[in-house]
């Protein structure tokens, strides 16, 4: 198969040639088509040549983007050698847009375009071409592919896809410096022709930029560009293709230039001289003017720093800045007085923070201005000569005395009188007062040191021409101790004795207190009172240390024979004159342990321990009686309701009898007389007093037990009493089904050891030591005592 345009090759050739008529020039790419060569002889047969490989050609399609003509454009040619001009050969076409864009004549083989392309979307299309037989369909050549290449053309004008753009370059820059690239897009073909080759210019925005025409680079064409002239500047670039030349498309875009902020504008005071009025009520530490330099930056380039360079106005107020409005905010350091002076003069300077070294060739980033401040006259209250004032006066000295002077002067230069009062809203006044026109403070009534000591006052002096205006002082008046209070033994514990105390032992030592202060107090001497006769008891040793010991005088003391004693001590103080009291002291007489370590009473520790007061116990006493009273009562009533079941008094055959009365043993026949068993009723006449103390032979023989009448009875006979007893309740059928319960508290006929009591023993003093019994412990501690006290009065 051959493609061709109005030529043809060679007939000897099997081939395929893919022509396009483009602008009057075809392009031919050689490729390999496989192809049958047949031969027909002279007797009108065909001779087949059965080749291994068969020749193709391959080409490539061009077609113009963009065509816009009335009948479709011609693109190539399909021709098949077997194809013999009768119209026997279908050429068919398949692949990327045939049938739709490509049409193919299948008689002829040529190929049209029906529409108009774009190369920007599609650059090309594969198809592929085969020759059929029209009678069989049978395919008289195989699938040959080839190629359809859109041929561009400019009809994209170059496009700038961010803008438009913004960019900054700090004022002041050199020539040259760069501030922003632009970069533009073409669609079309940069392969081929210059449809694509951009070339950048400047439209708008000179002389202050320039742009590379290459690179598309705006720099600054402009030395000294400044900020406070201008800031912000509109560049547009444009783009143009075909390297610029007439013909070409072209595309724009905008490039928002601002100038950034340098510093490069010292601060300035809009004016040198400044005046400010400044009343002498100012408050220290509160504003009282402000005063502004103007500097044209932005930003930090703007900050500025003032301060006060000259003393005089640097002792009286300070400078501080305001960061939002950069103002310079005038404080007062200290109280401003007219009468003293009355204008000051500040020479305030202004200077920038952050400076630019490559502009020192301009000067000092700094300003300076004078501010006069005139004081102003203001009616001030009146000031005390001193900011607190401390008086004293003796206590209990009479109404009237005078405690001090308090004064005051108006500041102002009318000097204006002063009055005086005291604040009616302490209790302070109670006890002062002063005297309007002199500052003098008196005492309203006798004081007392040890009720109040010290005494605060608040005393207020305003002008008579102005009395709205005051002024407070403290005053604090000591009242001075005087020695009006006698001297008392502190008792802060009672004074416990020991029964075994010996004589010239101390008991006990005191102190003294005194309400007077140290003046007058802390040095006390004690003694008994000269009036008493001597004390056989106790007596007291003065210690020098303002301390006594109370001494006991006597060996022993018995808590049960005396409890308490009473002691009198007399205490002089130190004082001028001297004051002394009377104190009695109560000392308690108690058993303690040995070397008398322990020094509380036992009930009284009992009382301490539990924290319970007299009244406690008296109410804990009455709950406890309330509540046996309530036993008691319950336990009378439940008696009292229970009724016997046997009524008839010599009827005892079943009854309940309780015996818990341990009393004498066998002796004791009141509880129960087992002669009741037989006779009921001689009962009464065979009971016996148990009061009587039975007859004793010796102190050391047996105690002889006398026995009741139904002791002595025949105990077989009782036995078989009882049995017999047993045996009519139990055959009984008249009588209810209940149980006896008989209680016999029969102890035998008596004991073979003899009686320990020491009642009816004769005395026969013994010689032993009975202190091994205080090792024994606190129990038997008393029964030693009394050993040793009845082996001392056998002694004696």
């Amino acid at each position: 198969m051959r493609i061709s345009t109005t030529s043809c090759l060679c007939p000897f050739l099997v081939s395929l040639c893919f022509i396009q008529r483009c602008s009057g020039a075809s392009h031919h790419v050689p490729t390999k088509v496989p192809s049958k060569n047949q031969t027909k002889l002279a007797n009108g047969e065909t001779e087949v040549h059965h080749r291994p490989k068969r020749g193709w050609i391959w080409n490539q399609f061009f077609v113009l983007e963009e065509h816009m003509g009335p009948e479709a454009q011609y693109v190539g040619k399909l021709h098949s050698n077997s194809d013999k001009g009768d119209g026997s050969v279908r050429y068919i076409l398949s692949g990327e847009g045939a049938g739709t864009i490509f049409i193919i004549d299948e008689v002829t083989g040529d190929i049209h375009a029906t529409k108009s392309l774009d190369r920007e979307r599609k650059t090309h299309y594969v198809l592929h071409a085969q020759a059929l037989d029209r009678n069989t369909e049978e395919a008289l050549e195989p699938k040959s592919e080839f190629i359809i290449k859109v041929q561009d053309i400019n009809d994209n004008a170059p496009k700038f896809p961010d803008g438009p753009f913004v960019a900054t370059v700090p004022e002041m820059s050199e020539v040259g410096t760069s501030v922003l690239q632009v970069t533009a897009t073409d669609a079309d073909d940069p392969t081929y022709g210059n449809s694509a080759k951009i070339v950048y210019s400047i439209l708008q925005g000179q002389p202050y930029f320039s742009v590379d025409p290459k690179t598309g680079i705006i720099r600054t064409a402009l030395a000294d560009m400044d900020r406070e002239a201008r800031e912000h500047y509109t560049v547009v670039i444009q783009a143009k293709d075909m390297a610029g030349q007439v013909g070409g498309l072209s595309g724009s875009t905008t490039i928002n230039i601002t100038l950034t902020d340098v510093n490069d504008n010292p601060p300035k005071f809009p004016q040198k001289n400044y005046q400010l009025y400044v009343p002498e009520s100012a408050q220290v530490g509160k504003p009282v003017g402000k005063i502004k330099a103007n500097d044209e930056d932005l930003g930090v380039n703007a900050d500025i720093k003032y301060s006060i360079i000259n003393s005089e106005g640097a002792n009286m107020f300070s400078i501080s800045t305001d960061r939002e409005t950069r103002e310079g905010i005038i404080s007062l350091k200290k109280p401003l007085n007219y009468e003293r002076k009355k204008t000051y003069t500040l020479h305030i300077e202004g200077m920038n923070t952050h400076v630019d070294p490559r502009f020192s060739f301009l000067g000092s980033f700094k300003d300076t201005a004078t501010l006069k401040i005139t004081v102003g006259d203001v009616d001030e209250a009146p000031i005390f000569s001193m900011d607190y004032y401390i008086l004293d006066v003796y206590e209990n000295s009479p109404s009237g005395t005078e405690v001090g002077t308090v004064t005051a002067r108006d500041p102002d230069s009318r000097n204006s009188p002063v009055r005086y009062y005291l604040d009616s809203k302490e209790d302070g006044e109670r006890n002062f007062r002063i005297d309007e026109s002199s500052g003098v403070i008196r005492t309203t009534q006798p004081l007392d040191r040890e009720d109040v000591a010290w005494h605060n006052i608040t005393v207020m002096a305003s002008e008579v021409d102005n009395p709205s205006l005051l002024r407070h002082v403290p005053v604090t008046v000591q009242v001075l101790d005087m020695n009006d209070n006698a001297p008392e033994v502190a008792t802060d514990e009672e004074v416990i004795v020991c029964e075994n105390s010996r004589p010239n032992q101390v008991i006990q030592t005191v102190t003294a207190v005194d309400k007077d202060d140290f003046a007058n107090g802390q040095r006390f001497s004690f003694g008994l009172p000269s009036h008493l006769p001597v004390n056989p008891n106790f007596t007291l040793k003065d210690n020098g240390d303002s301390s006594a010991s109370i001494i006991a005088r006597r060996r022993r003391y018995n808590h049960l024979t005396q409890e308490l004693y009473e002691l009198p001590i007399v205490v002089w103080d130190g004082g001028e004159p001297s004051l002394s009291g009377t104190s009695t002291l109560t000392l308690r007489v108690c058993p303690c342990q040995r070397y008398g370590k322990i020094r509380i009473c036992q009930g009284e520790a009992f009382l301490s321990s539990a924290g319970l007061s007299t009244g406690a116990l008296i109410a804990i006493l009455l709950c406890i009686i309330i509540l046996l009273a309530i036993v008691v009562l319950f336990i009378t009533l439940r008696r009292s309701k229970k009724e016997p079941l046997i009524i008839a008094e010599e009827d005892i055959r079943e009854n309940v009898v309780t015996y818990d009365d341990e009393g004498g043993g066998e002796e004791d026949t009141e509880a129960f007389d087992i002669i009741a068993l037989r006779n009921p009723a001689a009962a009464e006449e065979l009971k016996f007093r148990r009061d009587i103390r039975p007859e004793a032979r010796s102190h050391c023989s047996l105690p002889h037990i006398r026995r009741s009448p139904s002791v002595e009875l025949d105990e077989v006979d009782v036995q078989e009493f009882l049995r017999q007893r047993l045996v009519e309740a139990d055959m009984d059928t008249s009588v209810p089904p209940y149980d006896s319960l008989q209680t016999y508290a029969y102890e035998g006929q008596g004991s073979s050891t003899g009686s320990i009591s020491p009642l009816d023993s004769l005395g026969a003093q013994s010689e032993q030591d009975y202190n091994y019994l205080n090792d024994w412990g606190t129990e038997f501690q008393r029964l030693a005592e009394l050993y040793e006290e009845a082996e001392s009065d056998v002694t004696t």
